[in-house]
């Protein structure tokens, strides 16, 4: 279905090409998981399957891709729109229409397809993404995980042969992400569809993987069976890290396959007496910490839209707070209350004890900094040395982008930088101006498992130093490996708050992979595992 022969595409000015003599073939009905380190060229090889890397992105592409027999040399990407689906990292960047019914139907019209048959695949798209209730809202008002649904829905409804999807979980809550891969794979099994899909989070995809595709970042590009892969990939989901610590064969890539390996690892951990006390998401802030932002009876409403309802809030000095919840359960809204973004229908708002719609400029970001959903929002010069000579602290920022994401050229431009680049970009700028508040919003979209690490790292070091983190994110490892606190919200109240071991175990929504593996033992992450049993089994 997918062919790729000695294919090699290099960039305008590159230095190195990002794709070098790929030979690749993905049969029809697979599932195909694209995997790599952030900017190792995962979205190139997407983008060449339908022709959009070189005909809009530039540069040279040598050797030959067909998908159904067409070939991308021959067939600009609008005859390949009946064949091959695409929904890039930023849905944003492909919606023409208003409304969510809209959007899914726009594409089919260009198809040229009846009014009845656009009909009835509306009706099937929005039932099988979960789209429903918002089918006559704005695509704008929808949060971010919803617009990345939304996104899918339009491309489904096309019935193309072939699914070219870049992170299509990275916004989604992990009920959602599940709901979508396991729509995704009913299309594959039964229809024939053929996936190919790049994804970081692979504790949600790599089981459900038919071959796992390795760009290795230097043009390379290899395939094979995941659990090859996985054996020896430099990227991994948690439940394999585990299994490659304790030698388990075959390697497992679920959970399920995981727990029937683990009952003597767990009948060893059940019989320490207590697990140490320096453990990840341990570390609790104290009551009497300075109060650094407060929240009082906030509601936010967005038309008859209520976003927050009467939440009351405290954060305090020194804490990482997880904030999680489903898709359009009011995060996102309750850090742009915080920020001054929004502006509150009624309650109290206090950053410093001052009510943030108040502040600007330097008053602003000397109280509180931000890194939206979208890091692009926050760039705007011409090159990666521009944003950081344009921080607050421009050699403090300079050392946090290469921190976050070595071995980038200072002269590339903002838009040229992978999905995970311009988010660690945008981290640095930020994180310079050294504010005693940090809000991130889904932090770590786009980013690669060792990228994640050293921003872990990172954030544990502000939080030790005084600031306080507050983490929006539906990504379980990340709360699990960096909060101290984790409050849930729904339908915008707080339904739980409390210190995260004891928040994410009691729950099959948010807990991590080792700590549905371990269960009923509460660790969260391998390291948990290794500071408990330091020594290999």
């Amino acid at each position: 279905m997918i062919r790729f022969e000695s294919v090699t595409l290099t960039y305008p000015d590159a230095a190195a090409p990002a794709l070098r003599d790929v030979t690749l073939h993905i049969p029809e009905g697979e599932l195909a998981l694209v995997v790599g380190k952030t900017g190792s060229g995962k979205s190139s090889l997407l983008r060449a399957v339908n022709g959009l890397a070189p005909t809009f992105t530039g540069g040279v592409l040598d050797g030959r891709v067909t998908v159904a027999g067409r070939d991308t040399r021959t067939h600009p990407p609008r005859e390949l729109a009946d064949v091959v689906g695409v929904v890039l990292q930023d849905p944003r960047n492909g919606f023409v229409t208003e409304l969510v019914e809209d959007e899914i139907a726009y594409g089919m019209e260009s198809l040229g397809l009846s009014p009845e048959v656009m009909r009835r695949r509306v009706e099937e798209s929005l039932d099988l993404l979960g789209l429903s209730d918002v089918r006559h809202r704005p695509l704008r008002t929808l949060s971010g995980g919803q617009q990345q649904r939304a996104a899918i829905a339009s491309v489904l409804a096309q019935h193309p042969r072939v699914l070219v999807l870049d992170e299509p979980t990275s916004a989604l809550d992990p009920a959602a992400a599940e709901e979508v891969l396991a729509a995704l794979q009913r299309l594959v099994h039964d229809l024939g569809l053929t996936v190919l899909m790049a994804e970081h989070r692979l504790e949600r995809v790599v089981q459900f993987a038919d071959r796992i595709v390795h760009v290795h970042g230097d043009g390379r590009v290899s395939d094979g069976l995941p659990v090859q892969v996985m054996a020896d990939a430099p990227v991994a989901p948690p439940v394999v890290e585990l299994g490659r610590w304790a030698r388990w064969e075959p390697l497992p890539l679920s959970v399920r396959a995981a727990r029937r390996f683990a009952g003597p690892l767990r009948a060893t951990l059940t019989a320490l007496a207590e697990a140490p006390a320096e453990l990840s998401a341990d570390t609790v802030a104290s009551p009497d910490a300075a109060t650094v932002a407060e929240l009082k009876q906030v509601r936010v409403q967005y038309g008859s839209h209520v976003a927050l309802s009467e939440v009351d809030l405290r954060l305090r000095a020194g804490e990482i707070v997880a904030i999680m919840g489903r898709n359009g359960a009011g995060k996102s809204t309750l850090l742009r209350s915080l920020v001054g973004l929004t502006e509150t229908s009624a309650g109290r708002v206090r950053v410093g004890g001052h009510n943030p719609v108040d502040l600007a400029g330097r008053d602003l970001t000397s109280a509180v900094g931000m890194v939206p959903q979208d890091p692009g929002d926050l760039l705007w010069n011409e090159s990666v040395r521009q944003e950081c000579d344009e921080s607050v602290d421009p050699s403090q920022a300079r050392q946090l982008f290469g921190d976050l994401a070595p071995g980038v050229d200072p002269a590339m431009h903002p838009r040229d930088l992978s999905e995970g680049q311009r988010l660690a970009l945008a981290l640095a700028v930020v994180l310079s101006a050294g504010a005693p508040l940090l809000l991130l919003d889904e932090p770590t979209r786009g980013l690669d498992y060792p990228t994640k690490h050293r921003l872990v790292g990172l954030l544990r070091r502000r939080a030790a130093s005084g600031a306080t983190i507050v983490v929006a994110t539906h990504d379980v490892e990340l709360a699990a490996d960096l909060a101290t606190r984790t409050v849930v919200i729904a339908e915008g109240d707080i339904v739980t708050d409390g210190p995260t071991r004891d928040v994410v175990t009691a729950s099959p929504q948010f807990a991590p992979q080792v700590a549905k593996v371990l269960a009923p033992v509460q660790l969260l992450t391998v390291a948990d595992v290794l500071a408990v049993l330091p020594e290999a089994l």
